[in-house]
């Protein structure tokens, strides 16, 4: 990809149903011979379930997610319970070209090196779980509980959470990073981190214009 332009988009603070709704757009609108597009966005208070999850079966494992009922929404792509409201997110839309020959597993690898250089350039120690042998890689039905090889772990703890979708033309990937302190996972302000949302922006798009030698347009 290097050498590449992209598209740029900055979304506001939306529900999780609007946050969604777009990245499904995106996704359904994009053209394979077309540039990659790169979205940030953040979020009002909600929640996002996994595509293979129903809420009613999220309610009975933790029945605090009532509250929720009418801030949630299913992602497209699969993962556990997530909160959101103290975070910043990431999407990315790439051509399938631009992974032909990578394994899924590779393809996170690729993906979430500008991730490992976000949080490395903040001073912190983050590394991919398969190369943390304290860490036993399971799933599980809340996204920060479960781990898989490339979820990025700081202080044996795991940080956001990223997942993927491929279709014939496409390959989707989102995450998020969490920003200020919540009762569902670590952050950066607990890792001591005092980063506003603006500034988070600014970080993640130079991360990955870094990683990925790409421009804008």
């Amino acid at each position: 990809m290097s050498d590449s332009p992209y598209r740029l988009i900055h979304s506001p603070q939306s529900s999780a149903v609007e946050n969604m709704a777009q990245d499904s757009a995106l996704l359904e609108a994009f053209n394979e011979d077309g540039v990659a597009v790169f979205r940030l966005y953040g979020w009002e208070e909600s929640v996002t379930i996994g595509v293979s999850q129903t809420f009613a079966s999220c309610v009975s494992l933790d029945p605090t997610l009532e509250a929720y009922r009418d801030r949630y929404a299913k992602r497209m792509t699969g993962g556990g319970i997530l909160y959101h409201g103290h975070d910043l997110s990431y999407s990315l839309i790439l051509p399938v070209a631009m992974m032909r020959g990578l394994s899924v597993k590779e393809s996170y690898a690729q993906i979430t090196g500008f991730l490992l250089d976000f949080y490395q350039a903040l001073g912190l120690d983050a590394h991919w779980a398969k190369e943390d042998p304290s860490i036993v890689l399971a799933s599980d039905p809340f996204c920060q509980v479960g781990f898989e090889p490339y979820d990025i772990i700081i202080q044996g703890h795991k940080i956001g959470g990223n997942a993927q979708k491929r279709t014939k033309k496409a390959i989707f990937q989102h995450g998020s990073v969490p920003l200020q302190r919540s009762d569902h996972g670590m952050s950066l302000e607990e890792l001591g981190v005092s980063l506003d949302e603006v500034e988070a922006r600014e970080r993640l798009e130079k991360a990955f214009k870094k990683a990925w030698h790409v421009w804008h347009r």
